[in-house]
């Protein structure tokens, strides 16, 4: 199996900021349609895509559509824009970048900041801020007032570029994720239980459009699709690597909003070694995942995390290994295909 590049590519460069998913969405609707019995878009955004099983029992995975983003809060007599956040950024990796505005039409900008040639002794050891940056649209106030207003939304702008085994952009959090679940939809047959895979809004902000479409579903068993960090970096020690790439899909036993189900992880490796899909454990001890509102669902369902190894996450040179986005994929589809084989038993550890 090849990965289909230029979907990957399509997915990962859309403007896509919580509650902005709509150009996203529009992508997802058109790949999904042929491959499930149902769709629903439901009132906050998300997809909900259902392939019916032979029993009644109902199985979710997540991806969310959102990216971290900005949104515009001020606009000076200078035609500069000043900006919140919209998930979480690291101010460093603000610096060189360029960002395309969503008003009456799209407009590129530059994020600025003090030259360090006219910083004080002071403030050029400081580490930079986010109340330092603001948007340079290159164009005087009263021509920048005609297309851009208070409450824009505002995007990275990074074409994605192969790199060795690798793939590098912006977005592959989690736009690699709604990749990885289409195309597990378009490998799976009939599955046991009945599919539901779900395309979230807002989880930069608060796993929001998890937290609504999987109270709607009340599923048995879920799993939640997003990155995680690829720590395997100079200066880095090995107590420190979460994953690496090019070592395989991860599945996740923790991070800070979840506890992967014991027994969920248990079986998720066997499957992986039954289908020689090469794997790795994930432990993250901060972050969170659409997992957790799954996991919170009704009475609680029975879930685990599918994560993919990414170095140099919410930059605009996030990057992913090839095979392991393929491997991803397979663990997905095979144990949606295999639900039946789940084990509700608890293995006491001591």
């Amino acid at each position: 199996m090849e990965l289909n590049l230029d979907l990957l590519k399509e997915l990962c460069l859309v403007a896509g900021a919580p509650g902005q998913e709509e150009r996203v969405r529009k992508i997802v609707l058109r790949e999904v349609a042929p491959l499930v019995d149902e769709i629903k878009i439901d009132p906050m955004g998300n997809i909900i895509a259902t392939k019916k099983g032979k029993e009644q029992k109902k199985v979710m995975a997540a991806a969310h559509m959102d990216e971290i983003g900005f949104i515009i809060t001020h606009l000076d007599d200078k035609g500069f824009a000043r900006f919140h956040t919209l998930g979480g950024f690291d101010p460093k990796t603000l610096t060189s970048q360029r960002v395309i505005v969503h008003g009456k039409k799209d407009l590129i900008g530059v994020l600025g900041s003090k030259p360090i040639h006219i910083m004080d002794k002071e403030d050029r050891g400081k580490a930079p801020r986010l109340k330092d940056f603001f948007i340079d649209f290159g164009m005087p106030y009263h021509q920048v007032k005609e297309l851009v207003s208070v409450g824009d939304f505002v995007t990275r702008e990074r074409d994605l570029v192969e790199i060795g085994d690798c793939v590098s952009t912006k977005s592959l959090d989690d736009r690699v994720c709604v990749f990885i679940l289409i195309e597990a939809l378009r490998q799976l047959g009939t599955p046991t239980f009945d599919f539901y895979a779900v395309f979230t809004v807002q989880e930069e902000i608060g796993m929001r459009g998890a937290q609504v479409s999987s109270r709607s579903i009340n599923p048995d068993f879920g799993f939640g699709l997003d990155v995680t960090i690829a720590n395997d970096l100079p200066g880095v020690g090995g107590h420190e690597t979460i994953t690496r790439i090019g070592e395989g899909t991860a599945i996740k036993l923790l991070d800070s909003s979840v506890i992967s189900d014991t027994r969920m992880v248990t079986f998720m490796k066997k499957i992986a070694s039954h289908y020689n899909i090469t794997f790795q454990e994930e432990i993250l001890t901060a972050g969170g995942t659409d997992t957790a509102a799954i996991q919170r669902s009704g009475e609680g369902a029975i879930v685990g995390c599918i994560s993919v190894p990414t170095r140099h996450i919410h930059s605009t040179v996030e990057m992913c290994h090839k095979n392991d986005i393929l491997q991803s994929i397979q663990l997905l589809s095979r144990c949606v295909e295999n639900m039946d084989q789940f084990s509700y038993d608890w293995v006491e550890r001591m």
